[in-house]
């Protein structure tokens, strides 16, 4: 089967978990959007929900779907978020921020009384780190930033390259809010919690995308069909 196939099961599990009148986080990327579309289906039959986007772009995809939509100001306490995760690892340690909504992701995850991460399955590691880290900053003095962050990394025991993410066009890669992302190359993150407390010191830096004792559940679905984790199942 394709991973598209994989990341629909996921979300198609993870929408057992919805009830009438819940208020859900809706997460940001390929297997969120598997989730909006089939939350979709069930809102059109009925099923009464309020989402709070994590992106404009998931917020597009509701709307156009007719999911009913609120701002977290609007609904500051959620039931259930449910997002993807560009790596999962042990203790539902995620990686997060590939399609550069870390901010938002990591705000209303952390409004949620239960975080649920969908993904297929190749998206379970042993150790975080092959995909590059995104880390959200400010674009006033980017380059002292960077080298600020490459001595962060350094002492928290990891090493790698720092690069600025740039579209399509080449130009930089530019937030919902407004700020820049740097892309971690490391390879290995052997210490995610010392290296989540190195980047915070950072000045310059809005958030980075290691969501560490969010996850209360990961639902990963593979070949030989769906797991679900928790953190100390992992």
């Amino acid at each position: 089967m394709h991973a598209e196939d994989f990341k629909r099961r996921a979300a198609a599990h993870a929408l057992e978990l919805v009830t009438d009148g819940m208020r859900l986080g809706l997460g940001t990327g390929s297997t969120a959007r598997h989730f909006v579309e089939l939350l979709a289906e069930k809102v059109y039959g009925g099923l009464n929900i309020i989402g709070v986007p994590t992106s404009v772009q998931t917020l597009e995809q509701a709307v156009s779907l007719g999911v009913p939509i609120a701002t977290l100001d609007e609904v500051p306490e959620l039931d259930l978020c449910v997002d993807g995760a560009d790596e999962v690892g042990p203790g539902l340690s995620l990686i997060k921020g590939g399609g550069g909504a870390l901010l938002r992701e990591k705000i209303v995850a952390s409004a949620a009384r239960e975080m649920v991460v969908i993904a297929d399955s190749s998206k379970k590691v042993a150790m975080l780190g092959r995909f590059p880290l995104p880390i959200e900053v400010v674009d006033f003095g980017v380059v002292n930033i960077q080298r600020l962050l490459g001595e962060a990394v350094t002492a928290a025991g990891c090493s790698g390259t720092l690069t600025v993410r740039r579209d399509r066009d080449g130009h930089s890669f530019v937030t919902d809010h407004g700020h820049l992302i740097i892309d971690a190359h490391l390879g290995r993150i052997p210490d995610p919690v010392r290296l989540s407390q190195t980047l915070k010191e950072v000045p310059g830096v809005v958030e980075h995308g290691l969501f560490l004792g969010l996850a209360k559940k990961a639902v990963l679905a593979g070949a030989d069909g769906i797991t679900v984790f928790d953190p100390a199942s992992f």
